[in-house]
């Protein structure tokens, strides 16, 4: 039996991206995936849209919810996959989620499934990312896909960015996703998961992040970075590391781990 792997993407008015987002899953090599589309409310045509791409292909479902947040969302329509989905103790049901504004290389779901599939030890994989602009248009390879993986440099900098595939078992291990850290709600899990199981990066740029005004990160910077620290001092407790480190704020929303 193929491993297989459910997708989810959440979407709050991305009417002018959901479709070449949604295009780019539908072109992937890897046919075995299933996603789900959790609409959060949107006031534009993006229920529409999502829904023309149900009617399409039977892989993909869509959820039209009230607006309550993307971590919300993320968590309500993840717990959606988990209902439906195989048995929580299957090793080959891998799950990953795309953002409505990015797309994905035609080979990503391949050659992450690929690395699971192969090194039975490791939990997780990512892999590099390119940046693009609002048009599309090539912004260069992502610079935090120059920060080599280590469980303990995680703390720090996040590395780990996209795209990600995990296990199930592991995702349920660390208890998915966390609602009190919105925002970062994908840094807080790949935290967790960093400290259960192995990290695999695979170094080529399959997805491709888009850089725009209107994306969480630039909309709400300081939530961002409160939460973020909130993620990396939970961490610190759960690691026993907080009676040694504390971590401080520095310039641009960064972070130094400092001893006490």
């Amino acid at each position: 039996m193929p491993s297989l792997v459910s997708l989810v993407m959440t979407v709050y008015n991305r009417q002018d991206y959901l479709s070449i987002a949604l295009d780019s899953i539908l072109l992937q090599t890897y046919p075995h995936w299933h996603l789900t589309i959790w609409d959060d409310g949107s006031t534009d045509s993006s229920p529409e849209i999502a829904a023309s791409y149900a009617r399409l292909d039977p892989r993909i479902h869509f959820i039209a919810a009230p607006h309550t947040g993307q971590t919300n969302s993320l968590k309500a329509a993840m717990m959606k996959i988990e209902r439906a989905s195989a048995s929580p103790s299957d090793d080959r049901e891998y799950f990953g989620w795309i953002d409505s504004d990015d797309l994905l290389a035609p080979s990503a779901l391949e050659s992450t499934v690929n690395i699971l599939d192969t090194h039975p030890q490791v939990g997780m994989t990512y892999t590099d990312h390119r940046a693009i602009d609002p048009s599309g248009k090539d912004l260069g390879l992502g610079a935090r896909c120059h920060i080599p993986y280590s469980k303990e440099r995680l703390l720090i900098d996040f590395m780990t960015f996209h795209f990600r595939l995990i296990r199930r078992p592991i995702y349920d291990r660390v208890g998915g996703i966390d609602v009190a850290v919105p925002y970062v709600q994908d840094y807080d899990l790949c935290l967790k998961i960093s400290e259960v199981t192995e990290i695999y990066h695979l170094p080529r740029p399959l997805y491709y992040y888009r850089v725009h005004p209107t994306m969480i990160s630039q909309t709400h910077k300081n939530d961002v970075t409160k939460s973020a620290a909130l993620a990396v001092r939970n961490a610190l407790v759960r690691r026993g590391l907080s009676h040694r480190y504390r971590l401080d704020i520095i310039e641009g929303g960064r972070f130094k781990i400092v001893k006490v």
